[in-house]
């Protein structure tokens, strides 16, 4: 993760429950103005605490900071929680179309972030 995380442009956290790791999430480059957020995951004994929240205001935050636009993510229909998180920080639903994966008919969904505008961007850094 460290070696991942020193390069330019990308980053990634893994967030702490009673000292044991409890979550993820990345920061990678799509372009030169988009962020990709990637893998936010949640441990599922962790979930309730706000956790993935924070890594997501921590990934957007950061990538405000150096410089992108925008934020991008895909994201499956069924991941509600995780969905809440994201419209509730101002991204947009842009995108959908069905696929199949995990043995099971989905849909995937691609949700948008304006950093330019968006309060959690201008935010400081939480862990700092």
């Amino acid at each position: 993760m460290a070696d991942f995380a020193a390069r330019p442009g990308q980053g990634g956290w893994i967030a702490e429950l009673d000292g044991r790791r409890a979550g993820c999430v990345l920061c990678v480059p799509l372009d030169e103005t988009t962020a990709q957020l990637r893998i936010l995951l949640v441990d599922p004994a962790a979930r309730g605490h706000g956790i993935g929240a924070r890594l997501v205001d921590e990934c957007v935050g950061f990538a405000a900071r150096a410089g992108y636009a925008r934020m991008r993510l895909w994201t499956n229909d069924p991941l509600v929680a995780a969905r809440r998180i994201y419209l509730a920080r101002g991204f947009t639903l842009v995108e959908e179309q069905p696929h199949r994966s995990f043995g099971a008919d989905l849909v995937g969904q691609v949700y948008e972030l304006d950093l330019l505008g968006s309060p959690v961007s201008s935010r400081p850094s939480q862990l700092d």
